[in-house]
């Protein structure tokens, strides 16, 4: 509701200094003032038309003030300081928009944006830090599309790299095992941890016979010609573990549109195409000398801006095969509707819900939505892979794809660590001095990999004593399922109230707590203003109907009440929240949002009882209110992907 108000003066004072003063490119912003006793927004619009007219702010204030007539949902506008506008909205008239649901739905403005998230080397289970890549992808899709956003959700298959191939060397080399051995070994619950242990044997086992890295390099090159036993042995792999990291997003509500494959970038000639616009606006050239003799290379100055030659990155290696960055270029290019080639593509599965996950393919196989050809691409990934996004950006640049650079995104965060006390509940031995560090970075070769499913399943153990506790009473099947929700929201909120630059140490009982800036304390809040609801009517009351008996002027009186006034702000502005933390990139300021709205309902909550209350109008309002509460509560959780549990 706030944000409609926002959009109608914005527009209104537009319309009115083109009209008034002949000026097109007026920005007509609009602020929270500082102070709740200045009005609900403030517009300094008149400071940035002073240069242009000539004019004191404050006398430009006074004529806009004046001029702009009336605008629905405003009481008055007031010149303050030396030339703000401070705008006091109608609160009857806001009041009733708000239990009417009055307001413009967002429109699908601007061209589809694509989010590739998760991107999960095909080869091991997941582990904690893809869960934060995942969550946060996912909130942000879902809060594009709140805001109106057309949006793709892609997530990357990389089944040809050099992760998967060390896989096939476990299975085909080191542990030898025939396809049909391995084939069962997959149709089983456990092949993703199966190949986590592998893979760490195989990297151990190149470590103490570096001459064993021929076999990474024949199945590479098996790989990608995509023919022969090791080829579809790393297909075999590859699909298996695909599926198995898809069964643990689910469990987060995490889901995507298309799975596009790297092997259909080579099968297909995506990643030659590339390579030969690449090779013919030169954007890279052949190395002759030097470490890089036989490589096809990207001069560092084309992405650092640096003109030493010494940064240079390989697209291409000696031995023909191409690098990550040069398919992740052509995958690009694809994204945006460059490459003049498209994948085919057949459904992986269907959702509960009817929705149905795509994955490439090399064969035609009918018809499929339209992916790809996005105006906007985000690319969620570690921060640490910025130097491979300069380069992919670089390379839209240097084939003349500018304006799609600019909208190449690399939508970076920082990595997940552990507290010390989590690393003791998962049973990770800890030195002395590990013990003592604010947080525990996670790695496999120091023996701290850390699988999201153990993850989740630790976080649903401890919720389940939790409710279990609490409600000993209901079905087991049910408390199981609450705890889950609870579980899973609190993963959820703990990976987005950080912001992304932020490294974050995963913390069970700080995560799972129901007090302070936690996904349990937001979700309580939902359920308490359910249960108040579901009470009143157990007392053999029915809600009333509140569109008859709150008009206009009932909330006029009900809302003159500072207290109340600024609840009911403090509420509707769910949609003004949701479309910064979208604008601004950052969930973090969604999550913020969420956790205000509990704390404003909590207040409201311990402050009236609703229940109780004896005057009819008064009371009318506070169940009104509570269910205003309820819906912009559930409204938030359902943007951070969590949901309310029937009890708590």
């Amino acid at each position: 509701m706030f944000h409609q108000i926002e959009k109608r003066i914005r527009d209104a004072v537009s319309a009115h200094v083109r009209a008034r003063y002949g000026i097109e490119d007026a920005e007509a912003a609009v602020e929270e003032p500082r102070q709740s006793s200045f009005g609900e927004l403030a517009m300094p619009l008149a400071f940035q038309l002073a240069k242009k007219l000539r004019k004191a702010p404050k006398a430009i204030a006074a004529e806009l003030a004046s001029e702009l007539g009336a605008i629905e949902g405003v009481a008055a506008l007031e010149v303050a300081g030396n030339g703000y506008i401070n705008v006091r909205l109608d609160r009857g008239y806001y009041g009733r928009a708000a239990l009417e649901g009055a307001g413009e739905q967002p429109s699908a403005a601007g061209g589809k944006v694509i989010v590739e998230h998760t991107n999960i080397n095909p080869n091991k289970a997941a582990h904690i830090g893809h869960l934060r890549n995942a969550v946060l992808g996912d909130t942000f899709a879902r809060m594009l599309r709140a805001t109106g956003r057309q949006v793709e959700v892609q997530n990357y298959i990389d089944n040809t790299g050099v992760q998967v191939a060390d896989v096939v060397v476990g299975f085909h080399y080191l542990e030898p095992r025939s396809i049909e051995a391995v084939r069962e070994l997959a149709s089983g619950d456990w092949f993703d941890y199966l190949c986590w242990d592998l893979y760490a044997r195989v990297s151990a086992h190149y470590k103490d016979h570096p001459e064993a890295v021929r076999w990474r390099q024949a199945t590479l090159h098996a790989i990608e010609a995509g023919d022969g036993e090791l080829a579809e042995l790393a297909h075999l792999v590859a699909d298996a573990i695909v599926l198995a990291h898809l069964r643990t997003m689910r469990r987060l509500g995490i889901t995507y549109d298309v799975l596009p494959r790297e092997s259909e970038i080579l099968r297909l000639q995506f990643w030659a195409t590339a390579f030969e616009q690449l090779k013919e606006r030169k954007a890279i050239h052949l190395e002759t000398e030097g470490k890089n003799a036989g490589c096809w290379v990207m001069p560092g100055s084309a992405y650092s801006g640096d003109a030493a030659e010494d940064d240079s990155k390989v697209i291409v290696r000696s031995d023909g095969t191409v690098t990550y960055v040069g398919k992740d270029i052509a995958y690009q290019l694809w994204k945006f509707g460059l490459l003049g080639k498209d994948f085919h593509y057949r459904p992986l599965f269907r959702e509960d819900n009817g929705h149905v996950v795509w994955v490439s393919t090399h064969m035609p196989s009918g018809e499929a939505p339209l992916f790809g050809r996005g105006s906007e691409v985000y690319n969620v990934i570690d921060s640490r892979q910025s130097y491979l996004q300069d380069v992919v950006t670089a390379g839209l640049r240097a084939l003349g794809y500018n304006e799609q650079a600019d909208k190449s995104v690399h939508f970076s965060y920082e990595m997940v660590a552990l507290s010390p006390r989590t690393c003791v509940e998962l049973g990770i031995e800890l030195s002395e001095e590990d013990r003592k560090r604010p947080y525990v970075e996670v790695s496999g070769r120091k023996g701290l990999g850390v699988k999201a499913d153990d993850l989740i399943d630790k976080l649903i153990e401890n919720a389940e004593v939790e409710v279990d506790s609490r409600h000993p009473e209901a079905p087991e099947e049910e408390r199981a399922r609450v705890a889950a929700q609870i579980a899973v929201g609190a993963l959820r909120y703990f990976m987005l109230k950080y912001t992304r630059n932020t490294v974050i140490a995963f913390d069970f009982q700080e995560a799972l707590s129901f007090e302070g800036d936690t996904g349990p304390y937001v979700q309580y809040a939902a359920v308490r203003a359910r249960n108040i609801l579901r009470k009143y009517e157990e007392r053999g009351e029915r809600l009333p109907g509140f569109r008859t008996a709150l008009d206009r002027e009932a909330m006029g009186r009900q809302l003159a009440s500072e207290d109340f006034w600024q609840l009911l702000l403090a509420a509707s502005k769910a949609d003004t929240a949701i479309a910064r933390a979208a604008a601004s990139g950052e969930p973090s300021h969604a999550a913020r949002y969420a956790f205000q709205l509990a704390q404003a309902f909590n207040a409201f909550y311990h402050d009236y009882p609703v229940i109780h209350e004896q005057d009819p109008e008064k009371k009318t309002f506070l169940l009104w209110m509570t269910d205003y509460f309820r819906s912009q509560l559930d409204r938030t959780l359902g943007v951070l992907g969590m949901e309310a549990p029937e009890y708590m």
